[in-house]
């Protein structure tokens, strides 16, 4: 079997919904057998996640985290910070944009690490993983009516929260694996210089 024969094209669709920066639609398509079904999903802007790298006084490395009260699912989590893409974005543009306004740091270096699909069966979002090192503290530039507690944790710290379920946001758990793999040296990074 092929890709192709797993493909399904679309016939009709329908607009449900367009609200600040969230797009619904309910297709109609055409299955790789014939028959057909209708697909609902909504369109995302795209976003970035910045794993934010930092040496602490002693030498150790901490990551820079964030507590936020998410509204779907009633909860306060724990979070890498992130946010969406602006229209014609770039994305490292916005992973250093949202790291500044959010936690106040600025960084030396980036790295892309990859991309996420968190949820692929309803969503068309994409989630770019980025990596910063080098931090700088400064004054954050929250959004209005974004209220978050940044903290620092370690590394270890983190990975034993996501195997209690303490985190259980997908693309903290991603940034985690990410995270794991980088420090045991099985995943390379290219870092570059942030612009002037």
């Amino acid at each position: 079997m092929t890709q192709r024969d797993l493909q399904e094209h679309k016939i009709d669709g329908q607009e449900l919904f367009e609200g600040h920066f969230l797009h619904a639609f309910r297709d109609t398509v055409r299955l790789p057998d014939g028959s057909q079904t209708t697909r609902e999903y909504v369109v995302h802007p795209g976003a970035v996640m910045v794993i934010p790298l930092l040496e602490a006084a002693d030498g150790s490395l901490e990551l820079v985290l964030e507590r936020q009260y998410r509204y779907p699912v009633g909860q306060v989590m724990i979070e890498f910070p992130a946010g969406k893409l602006d229209p014609g974005e770039d994305p490292w543009v916005c992973a250093r944009r949202e790291l500044r306004e959010e936690t106040g740091y600025t960084a030396r270096e980036w790295a892309r690490a990859g991309l996420l699909h968190p949820v692929i069966a309803y969503s068309t979002e994409f989630i770019e993983i980025w990596f910063a090192r080098g931090l700088q503290a400064g004054a954050r530039e929250l959004d209005a009516g974004e209220f978050l507690e940044v903290f620092t944790a370690t590394p270890e710290v983190l990975l034993q929260w996501c195997r209690e379920g303490r985190v259980t946001d997908a693309k903290t758990l991603t940034g985690a694996l990410w995270l794991q793999n980088v420090l045991d040296g099985r995943w390379a990074l290219d870092w570059q210089a942030a612009p002037a």
